[in-house]
């Protein structure tokens, strides 16, 4: 039995609201993985009446594809779609079934009008929190337009491949071949890739707003649900809803919520936000402000809104090593997600550079995949609690570097090493690994404000205890402020207080 009793409860209620037949077509042979599929494939099979399972030869072996009855819907899962892919699996077995998927007309209605054949394929690892939104999106997108198809490729799987096209990170996505992006990538995203995208016609004639929201993470949704919830006319504008929390796994500290995950909580704020009258304007990028009249935001399309006030909650961004190397080996050795990434370089060396809790935490994880993990702190002594330090000290395929300064990421057509300087001696050194993961904290993104509101020698805005900036009508929260801390609670927190703080000068002024 592949499925413990509490997924076969879960999966059992969503079953029963399968609406019509669906054929799953079965590859398999007599390795390990295609057993356990066939287990996976009858068990679905005895759980519903609209299920049935044929044999047949597809692309890849192990695989299955899911199917209306008398035609191939062009989904296919090359492995096992349970840890994370689970729910890519179960809405795969719904919506080909019948049950309209969760798009928007707009959205769905650009799938459709795609003109030619696109064959995706989606390498991921079931432990990737990332991979999931990228396999349903291509799977969402085949189930409405004849023209596409979509495999989804479990990298453990089908290691040989991996590692013949040099995948180092998950979600890797080729179309028709090629490479055609790697991370996560919203459903609009892909869309706007190929070239199907909002121009700025399409924001010309939009009234001003009272309240302009500019970034979609944990306190751009709060300050957009505070603003709309006065009565008065709101925008959010976002490059991508949810932010830094969609690249956040584990979620412990989130008061009332025992756990959670990062895109759980997202999805949960962008439901929260639509239930309000806010105009959300997703994937858009704002590139410069002035304050005239009313406050304009340009958008990197080519766009301006105008508002009567603006909150600025752009969030922050993974910080750069900034060494020879890093930016060539990006996603070929270089990596900055341990939870997505890991798998692929199981019974490998690897590298963590950064000594506070979130390159522990990598280390500790990686240390349970790989073979061995060096962790390079620039300090004399690591930053990271001491709970962490205790655990970290008590694995046996872990070497701490103190005191050490990264000079050079080395490597070919991917990562073969890392060079440092010891500190106080100037010796310089060099071990030989197959993967880098950086983890040196955040950087606030606030570039396009330059000369606008007032900001600290680290980039962060200051805003004062009602979350205004140095412009009036401008106001700012979350982790692009200079808030002590940088925890989601508290960018929901002063996300609510710049929006209080914007209603009283809207009330004032």
């Amino acid at each position: 039995m592949l499925l413990d009793n509490e997924i076969k409860g879960q999966l059992n209620q969503y079953l029963q609201m399968m609406e019509g037949d669906v054929v799953l077509k079965v590859s398999t042979g007599s390795d390990e993985v295609s057993r356990d599929m066939l287990a996976l494939v009858d068990e679905l099979a005895t759980m519903s009446s609209h299920i049935k399972v044929e044999t047949t030869e597809l692309e890849r072996t192990p695989s299955f594809s899911v199917n209306r009855v008398g035609e191939d819907t062009g989904i296919t899962f090359a492995g096992i779609p349970l840890g994370h892919e689970f729910t890519s699996l179960v809405l795969a077995l719904l919506q080909v079934s019948g049950r309209a998927p969760k798009v928007d007309q707009k959205v769905m209605d650009q799938i459709k009008a795609i003109k030619g054949d696109y064959h995706f394929e989606s390498y991921i690892s079931l432990t990737c929190h990332n991979c999931p939104d990228v396999v349903q999106a291509l799977n969402v997108m085949s189930l409405l337009n004849p023209g596409i198809t979509h495999t989804m490729i479990d990298g453990a799987a089908f290691k040989e491949e991996v590692e013949s096209k040099d995948i180092m990170a998950v979600p890797t996505v080729f179309l028709n071949g090629e490479s055609f992006g790697s991370g996560r990538m919203s459903l609009e995203e892909i869309l706007a890739k190929m070239g199907s995208t909002a121009d700025a016609s399409e924001f010309a004639n939009k009234d001003p707003y009272d309240v302009l929201v500019v970034g979609g993470g944990p306190a751009g949704a709060s300050a957009a649900i505070y603003a709309a919830r006065k009565g008065i006319r709101t925008g959010i504008v976002a490059e991508r809803f949810g932010g830094q929390i969609m690249d956040t796994l584990a979620i412990e500290n989130f008061i009332s919520v025992k756990q959670t995950e990062g895109p759980k909580l997202a999805a949960s704020l962008e439901e929260h936000v639509k239930e309000y009258d806010i105009d959300v304007m997703n994937l858009q990028r704002a590139k410069r402000l002035e304050k005239k009249d009313l406050i304009e935001i340009e958008l990197e399309n080519g766009a301006i809104l105008k508002s009567k006030s603006v909150i600025l909650s752009t969030g922050a961004r993974w910080r750069n090593v900034g060494v020879p190397g890093e930016a060539e080996f990006k996603n070929k050795g270089v990596a900055y997600c341990p939870h997505c990434d890991g798998p692929l370089f199981t019974g490998k060396d690897v590298a963590v550079i950064g000594g506070g809790n979130s390159g522990i935490e990598a280390a500790i994880d990686l240390a349970g995949i790989v073979k061995h993990v060096t962790v390079l702190e620039f300090m004399p002594e690591l930053k990271a609690d001491s709970v962490l330090q205790d655990r970290l000290n008590s694995l046996p395929n872990v070497t701490v570097l103190k005191n050490v300064q990264t000079k050079e990421i080395t490597g070919t057509d991917k990562v073969n090493g890392i060079t440092y300087i010891e500190r106080e001696t100037g010796e310089e050194k060099h071990i030989e690994l197959a993967g880098v993961f950086v983890q040196i904290g955040l950087v606030p993104s606030t570039d396009w404000l330059e000369g606008t509101v007032e900001r600290n020698r680290m980039g962060e805005i200051l805003v004062d205890k009602h979350g205004a900036t140095s412009l009036p009508g401008v106001f700012a929260a979350g982790d692009c402020t200079d808030s002590a801390y940088k925890q989601i609670i508290i960018s929901m927190g002063s996300g609510a207080t710049a929006s209080l703080g914007a209603f009283d000068y809207l009330i004032r002024n």
